[in-house]
């Protein structure tokens, strides 16, 4: 009798799939089974690509000589820590009694890698091989990702990418560690008076060092700019109000240099002067010249991606992308949450009929139960599917991370934080289906001899979204509108008109300075990875490489813990801070004197935007390769001729003064 074997990329899923196809068949070393089915699994990646010494015994010993190291055909091989699995599923894979495999490893690029390399070890051939691609763990999606599995072939084109995102790391890592640590390891040894230093760069990792360290070298480069406001507090019936006055045209410090931009001077005397010009005639009082009143609706935020997760986590809870991701992965893989690993920030068409089912979930966990209640009473999920919230075209391979609204008891297992991100997940999903929160804005305008002064008020009318995601924290910004006004307050405002004069209580200055960038936080970090393309000038590579970052949605985590782990950037775990360590802005000089290239987010993000042509087909895994090819070979050479390492010792005694320890 012919079987199916279900083969997922580790133990706990595929217990899930065995369950949710009843398979309750025998349990043995490595694999379940059942009269009718085989289900097995990988523990993460069961094959690697091989160092260069497979190729070459004589390969082991770093040499100029041997580079660019680019093998014609690349070399696999199984890890030895995981052989005995990868044992297992070979046999199981070429049993003859079994016929179909259905393909059950995460849904996404490198899943579909693991697999591959799987089947490409093992040789598997004669068998009909499908892909089931899904969304969450629950039963229900796991029997429509089988009833609906394609043929393997139809993701060809992403196991290219895959194979290619590998080999593009490889070479690059390889080639440009090697030739930096042979051509500049012994100036960075001799320096920090260590045996031997090992520099390692990558295509993604060495951009975010690159960035990290820029941000840092600005702040350091800052000088703080004093500057002086004046303000009016004025009397409206009894109560105060404050005003900013800014240079429009028509007041007599307009386009002058005296200016700090328009709402402020450079010295104090100006500011000075303005005020003695105001009070030397009467009457001690401004007249409103504009009164503008609007109602001003916000929309609830989009759904999270995963690096709009980790940023709020990092924000709400101080943890790092990588501990965000290990914990919204648990909560996947207790079928409590979507797959977290997408970039998309929108819900799919599909999805979107049978939401209800979600939200109705919903009413069992607590900390919601009672807005879940009003959404199914209300109806709103009705017609989410015309809101901008439903977008096929804005997902590629999975829609944003939601409850499914299942699997609630196993919240009892979970940990605190587990809980936690599962209620920022839960309310930031309900919110989509309130109404707008709704604000009343009134704008001031009073002026006295042709200098004009600014007031905003902005209060909240009705709450909407609100009542779910809770009012935004108070900010209490410069030239920020006042939200604290009472409602007997603004009704008070409304009465005002324009011609109106209000006493003058008070003219006076405010001091203020100018502040430094702010170093990335964890989350600032993933986000300005998923962002890259911002960072980019040129407006037409900029659109060219939209929707491609820096890294993917499940790489960005673990680029920046390895960072941090081979002590290139540091991370303060209480304020998750990210700063350069003295050694990462050694290697950054390297990098920059040699292989600049390599810190451009220009180039990272294009090289990731390739990587998506090869996926949809745009572009063959061969022209990808060739360019990939030229790179590394022509930058290798060119790194291979320099000789500038005398150099860089200038440059790293500057990096170390901000090193030294009091």
């Amino acid at each position: 009798m012919s079987k199916s074997l279900y083969i997922a990329e580790k133990p706990s899923v595929a217990r899930e799939f065995a369950k949710a196809l009843n398979i309750n068949g025998k349990s043995y070393d490595g694999y379940m089974e059942s009269e009718t089915s085989v289900v097995t699994w990988c523990v993460g990646h069961l094959v690697t690509m091989s160092y260069p010494e497979a190729y070459d015994p004589a390969l082991r010993r770093w040499s100029l000589d041997t580079l660019p190291f680019i093998p014609k055909e690349f070399k696999y091989e199984v890890i030895d820590s995981v052989k005995k699995q990868f044992d297992i599923v070979s046999c199981l894979l070429n049993r003859t009694d079994v016929d179909t495999i259905y393909v059950c490893t995460d849904s996404g690029r490198e899943g579909e890698y693991i697999y591959r390399l799987v089947d490409q070890m093992a040789g598997v051939k004669g068998k009909q091989k499908k892909r089931v691609w899904i969304d969450s763990q629950t039963e229900e999606e796991i029997k429509r990702g089988i009833r609906e599995a394609k043929d393997i072939s139809a993701y060809d084109n992403l196991a290219a990418s895959a194979y290619l995102r590998a080999k593009e790391d490889y070479l690059m890592g390889i080639n440009f560690s090697r030739l930096l640590t042979l051509k500049y390891g012994p100036s960075v040894s001799s320096f920090m008076k260590t045996k031997r230093t090992v520099l390692s760069v990558g295509r993604v990792m060495t951009c975010v060092l690159g960035m990290v360290v820029r941000r840092e070298r600005e702040i350091r480069a800052f000088v703080k700019t004093p500057f002086y406001r004046v303000l009016a507090k004025l009397d409206v019936q009894g109560r105060e109000i404050e005003a900013e006055w800014r240079a429009v045209e028509g007041s007599r410090f307009f386009g002058t240099p005296a200016l700090y931009k328009e709402n402020g001077f450079k010295k104090e005397e100006d500011a000075k002067a303005l005020i003695a010009g105001l009070m030397a005639e009467p009457p001690r009082a401004m007249m409103i010249e504009e009164l503008a009143k609007k109602k001003e609706k916000k929309n609830p935020p989009l759904l999270f991606n995963l690096a709009e997760l980790q940023n709020e986590c990092s924000r709400l809870f101080k943890l790092s992308p990588d501990e965000t991701l290990k914990v919204v992965q648990e909560l996947y893989e207790k079928k409590l949450v979507t797959y977290p690993r997408t970039d998309a920030r929108v819900l799919s068409t599909a999805v979107a009929k049978e939401i209800y089912k979600n939200i109705s979930g919903l009413r069992g966990f607590a900390p919601v139960s009672d807005f879940a209640k009003e959404v199914l009473e209300m109806g709103s999920y009705k017609n989410i599917a015309k809101t901008r919230y439903v977008n096929d075209k804005q997902i590629t391979d999975h829609y944003a991370i939601v409850p499914t609204g299942q699997g609630l008891g196993a919240l009892k297992s979970v940990s605190r934080m587990g809980f936690s991100v599962y209620t920022v997940i839960a309310k930031r999903f309900l919110s989509i289906f309130y109404p707008a929160a709704e604000y009343q804005k009134i704008n001031l305008t009073v002026t006295k001899d042709k200098e004009h002064f600014f007031v905003s008020f902005k209060v909240l009318l009705s709450e909407g979204y609100l009542k779910v995601a809770g009012k935004p924290a108070d900010k209490s910004k410069e030239g920020e509108e006042n939200e604290k006004i009472d409602k007997g307050f603004l009704e008070l405002l409304k009465t005002l008109k324009k011609g109106i004069s209000l006493p003058i209580k008070e003219l006076y200055i405010k001091e203020g300075e100018t502040t430094p960038p702010k170093r990335y936080n964890s989350g600032s970090m993933i986000l300005a990875m998923e962002n890259a393309g911002q960072l980019i000038e040129d407006e037409e590579l900029r659109a060219m490489i939209k929707g491609s970052g820096i890294g993917t949605s499940a790489t960005r985590a673990e680029i920046l813990k390895k960072l941090v782990t081979i002590k290139y950037l540091a991370l303060n775990k209480k304020t998750q801070i990210i700063t350069p360590t003295k050694l990462g802005e050694m290697v950054y000089d390297v990098v920059d004197s040699s292989l600049r290239a390599l810190l451009n987010p220009e180039l990272t993000a294009s090289w990731e935007k390739g990587l998506n042509y090869v996926a949809e087909g745009t572009i063959t895994p061969k022209e990808y390769m060739e360019k990939l090819d030229n790179f590394v070979s022509v930058r290798t050479e060119y790194v291979k001729r320099l000789n500038n390492q005398w150099m860089l010792r200038e440059k790293y005694e500057a990096i170390s003064e901000n090193y030294i320890k009091n």
